[in-house]
């Protein structure tokens, strides 16, 4: 297949619409069912990107969850905690941790649930049918693999009334070096970013800690990785190998850091007892529990503890999470993980960070405030790495 027409663009208005190779050759993906968009294909390479990479560097199973054009998280398969499981709603699945690549899913899908509503999902391999039927109970546009299981092909084929999206790509592909696009008629033209992030990138450690624990090398460079692939401005908190918090596209590099630190912050507070034990109805579906826990943690729009409101969701009235338990609960967090992609300027980045339990923390480096940055870690015991590199992605 040389072209593949499209509906529309980024809009219904914006027509015609086609992918092609600009060389002629054959495209390096197969439509093995529904017909994928114009946004559709724009989440699929470069969620297929970020996979790859994390798979290359860590040698795990990667998965990621994409919403326009940015990653809500992406994860390596490593097993799940039994909180973490009912957290993330895969308590009941069967295997699971018999696959790293559905530990990687439910991981990538379970972190910011409400963000991830209708996500195209990229797997780093082959598509089995524990990774197939979870991904075939969640509200998704579509997924990306290098293949499929015969029996997950089948399972996926049935998503969406048959329509479900499923794009199969070559995983030997390799792009052109130099990479084009238009902006209002204008060519522009990169070398693409073919930057390598592993541990090495992570050597200049500049604070008075310098201990880096394999593990928190495995989450920075899920971090950065992240980051890679994520509109900037950028920030990402990760632990356990999988982003909790991604804080993406702000003009402010410090609304980048709360963005990412209250995304964080909900990832922990899913697993509290009082979250954990909800008493929901049998009736009330996952995406409305998703909206509900929301609710329940961060006191959004809807109270969801309020006499009138309560007996729409629950068998019983739940006891409020307070402001004080919640505080207390996330006190107790450590040896999370950070990433940015491009210098902090402030220190007020550094002391956000650390009240979602950030210890680690990657960054390029270069701010004329470099040292006040460092003597905000120092004054928390934080490792801080300098990597020299900035990760713009637009």
């Amino acid at each position: 297949m040389k072209e593949f027409e499209l509906k529309y663009g980024c809009n219904p208005n914006q027509k015609p619409s086609r992918i092609y190779m600009q060389d002629g050759s054959e495209l390096p993906i197969e439509i093995l069912n529904g017909r994928p968009g114009y946004i559709n294909f724009l989440d699929a390479f470069n969620s297929w990107q970020l996979v790859k990479e994390l798979k290359e560097a860590l040698g795990l199973p990667a998965v990621t969850s994409f919403k326009h054009v940015s990653p809500t998280s992406a994860a390596v398969g490593i097993p799940l905690s039994e909180k973490l499981k009912k957290a993330c709603f895969v308590d009941d699945i069967e295997g699971l941790d018999e696959s790293p690549l559905a530990c990687a899913y439910a991981r990538a899908r379970g972190t910011d649930r409400m963000c991830s509503f209708g996500d195209w999902v990229a797997l780093s391999d082959v598509c089995d049918v524990t990774t197939a039927k979870m991904i075939a109970r969640e509200v998704s546009d579509g997924v990306i693999a290098p293949g499929y299981e015969p029996e997950a092909l089948e399972i996926l084929k049935g998503k969406r009334k048959g329509g479900y999206n499923i794009v199969q790509i070559d995983p030997n592909y390799v792009p052109e070096v130099t990479e084009r696009k238009q902006v209002f008629g204008i060519t522009f033209e990169q070398g693409r970013n073919n930057f390598v992030i592993d541990r090495a990138l992570l050597s200049n450690v500049v604070t008075e800690n310098k201990d880096l624990p394999e593990s928190a090398v495995r989450d920075l460079i899920v971090a950065l990785i992240t980051l890679k692939y994520t509109q900037s401005n950028s920030v990402c908190y990760a632990v356990d190998g999988q982003a909790i918090g991604v804080g993406a596209g702000q003009q402010s590099r410090i609304h980048c850091t709360r963005l990412a630190g209250g995304k964080a912050d909900t990832w922990f507070l899913r697993q509290h007892d009082k979250v954990l034990n909800l008493p929901f109805k049998d009736t009330i579906g996952r995406p409305d529990r998703d909206n509900v826990i929301d609710g329940y943690i961060n006191k959004n729009e809807e109270d969801v503890c309020a006499d009138g409101v309560w007996e729409r969701y629950f068998t019983e009235k739940p006891e409020p999470l307070t402001e004080e338990e919640a505080k207390a609960y996330l006190a107790t967090i450590e040896g999370v993980a950070l990433g940015s992609d491009a210098f902090f300027p402030f220190f007020d980045n550094i002391e956000r960070a650390k009240k979602s339990g950030v210890s680690y923390i990657a960054q390029p480096g270069g701010s004329i405030r470099d040292d006040l940055v460092i003597d905000c870690c120092n004054k928390y015991g934080m490792a801080m790495a300098f990597t020299g590199m900035r990760l713009f992605h637009h």
